[in-house]
């Protein structure tokens, strides 16, 4: 039987390297002591039980979008990209601009980019490194040769900020990656992605969907609000980052040993001291900056591996950890040699 003309054309897949990053937080800083003015807590009570110092908030006409593409455009001069060699944008976020179109085609917009496709994905804190594997199998197959990754939200706008248990936790920010295949590296070496719906309730904004629409009867409950069960979603966190971590590394055939630096979710510095006693890392390998931002959502990992690669954390060659958890739940890591 002679081959197919898709079996005669089909090459093998090449490998992906983020070959650039960018960041981008707003102006404004709200510290914890201006937060006691706001709820009942304590710069102390903060800092012991997050290890959040600050956290940044967007103005209020300063949309996702705005954030995004500031962090794109740092990206794309640090690859030396134009828009126009861009050939596909990918947003992960839970705090788009408008329901639709995509907060990833206001993006092309603001950038310029007429030759992109355009989407948004939905995987809360996960979404930078579901968008980073995703968009990685489009230059893998060819479809693409330059991708945009960016992470982005803009939780101020869903936070309740009469709920002292959450309204500490978060702030504003979007992190973005230009990936491209890089012939003399391995870049991306393997992503591994995994999901539970059965934790839906324990991190989630129940109100402005479908299911249950916001109206002048129920607005009144914030239901169109950030909720979150600490205690179980401080558990999930932990055990799920701990696992996808494994996962990937024993995949590559490696052990944390061989990590130069891990950039984890950066929700609470009790997760991450709690990772770093299982894995038997010192903590000193890790990339912390959530005593300045707080929980960024799909930003987090985007903002702190931009600051880590401009701080010198790491060197070409170098092998990077980045692992996340977010509502859904989902959680993801990645293996990455920079």
């Amino acid at each position: 039987m002679s081959k197919s003309l898709h079996e005669k054309t089909r090459q093998p897949n090449r490998p992906v390297s983020i070959i650039g990053t960018g960041s981008h937080v707003p102006d404004r800083v709200l510290t914890n002591s201006e937060l006691e003015s706001m709820v009942e807590t304590s710069h102390q009570w903060i800092v012991e039980r997050t290890g959040i110092i600050e956290r940044r908030i967007a103005a209020e006409t300063e949309f996702t979008s705005h954030m995004a593409a500031a962090a794109a455009r740092n990206a794309m001069e640090n690859a030396g990209v134009t828009p126009a060699e861009i050939d596909l944008i990918i947003v992960g976020t839970i705090t788009p601009d408008t329901v639709f179109p995509s907060t990833a085609c206001h993006v092309q917009k603001l950038l310029g980019a007429k030759n992109a496709a355009c989407f948004d994905v939905n995987a809360a804190c996960s979404g930078f490194l579901y968008g980073v594997e995703i968009g990685s199998q489009f230059i893998a197959n060819r479809s693409c040769e330059t991708v945009l990754v960016i992470g982005a939200d803009k939780l101020s706008s869903i936070v309740n900020w009469q709920d002292r248990n959450t309204c500490v936790l978060f702030g504003d920010g979007a992190g973005a990656a230009i990936l491209r295949h890089r012939p003399d590296s391995n870049g991306i070496l393997s992503t591994y992605m995994a999901s539970d719906g059965n934790y839906s309730d324990i991190l989630h904004m129940p109100g402005g969907g479908c299911a249950l629409p916001i109206n002048r009867d129920n607005i009144e409950q914030k239901l169109n609000t950030l909720q979150m069960n600490g205690r179980e979603t401080f558990k999930q966190a932990v055990t799920s980052m701990m696992r996808a971590s494994q996962v990937v590394l024993e995949r590559c055939g490696l052990t944390a040993r061989d990590i130069k630096c891990v950039i984890p979710h950066q929700a609470n510095i009790r997760i991450i001291e709690a990772m770093a006693d299982r894995m038997d890392v010192p903590m000193e390998k890790f990339h912390i900056n959530l005593d300045k931002y707080g929980n960024t959502s799909a930003a987090a990992v985007a903002i702190a591996l931009d600051e880590a690669a401009r701080t010198g954390r790491f060197q070409r060659g170098d092998l990077i950890l980045l692992v996340v958890f977010g509502g859904g739940l989902t959680y993801a890591s990645s293996v990455i040699e920079w």
